[in-house]
């Protein structure tokens, strides 16, 4: 067995040690109670061994928010890699414990932050959105505090962007911002407004979403003699397609394809029929 010689300790949780000539951090309840600078690491103590980059940062931050924060995200981020089978980007034990102190301190100054993006999210992230509202009610039963279901919104977009691949959150919050502009857009050319219960709903996010992924990759797959028939049976629909690319390009310089438009058309249609 090779044992680990802590180089620093971090808090009661977490050490930070040098393995194979590398900086890593090794987490596990008590892993450095009592312990200090060359001692070994208890092996049935560790839990989770990771590299992160920027330990610098991760050290400042364990040092600027209560040990039960760091405990409580520690708990989130194992029950979402448990509950998605998949190993996230270490960056998560920085960028979601940083996040979840932030807004644990917020609820008990009475602050909330709702989450404009709520609806797209419980459709787009449905697992991560169902780890998000576990995540909560975590926190109810660990501090007493009772935190918005905005805040499962916020925590499933961390947990999505630091899928194994990692991600940029800034760009994962882009994306669907656009989404939801979009249907902004579509409620306004249509004058109606679409219920995010309704099945239409989720299956017109669901498209945009990925068709916002497609064009990223350049990949479009309708048929052109079926885009003509579109535009030539559903002349007012194609219109608010055209107005809504218009509006995206201008304001997130993103061209979306008339192939794309005519598959937006199709789905401003349905919903046409179904709620005009």
């Amino acid at each position: 067995m090779c044992f680990l010689r802590i180089m620093k300790v971090l808090n009661n949780n977490a050490v930070m040690v040098k393995q194979d000539k590398q900086e890593k951090i090794v987490i596990g309840l008590g892993v450095g109670f009592q312990k200090g600078k060359n001692d070994l690491v208890n092996p049935n103590k560790i839990e989770k061994i990771f590299v992160l980059e920027e330990n610098e940062k991760f050290e400042q931050l364990l040092k600027r928010i209560p040990e039960e924060h760091f405990i409580i995200s520690e708990n989130i981020i194992a029950y979402a890699e448990e509950q998605l089978q998949t190993k996230l980007n270490s960056h998560i034990h920085l960028a979601l414990t940083d996040h979840l102190s932030f807004a644990i301190e917020r609820e008990r100054q009475g602050i909330q932050l709702r989450n404009k993006l709520l609806s797209e999210i419980r459709v787009l992230y449905r697992e991560e959105f169902e780890i998000g509202l576990w995540a909560i009610q975590h926190i109810k039963e660990q501090l007493g505090i009772d935190m918005p279901v905005d805040e499962a919104a916020y925590i499933a977009l961390h947990i999505h962007t630091m899928k194994i691949r990692g991600g940029d959150l800034r760009e994962t919050v882009k994306l669907t911002t656009i989404v939801g502009e979009i249907v902004h857009l579509i409620e306004k050319g249509l004058k109606i407004n679409i219920s995010k219960n309704d099945l239409a709903y989720e299956r017109l996010i669901t498209h945009l979403y990925y068709m916002l992924d497609r064009v990223s990759q350049s990949v479009h797959a309708l048929d052109q003699d079926m885009l003509k028939m579109i535009k030539r049976k559903f002349p007012k629909s194609f219109r608010c397609s055209e107005e809504i690319a218009e509006e995206i390009l201008t304001k997130y310089n993103i061209k979306l394809p008339e192939e794309e438009l005519g598959y937006i058309t199709l789905h401003i249609e349905r919903i046409r029929n179904v709620l005009t």
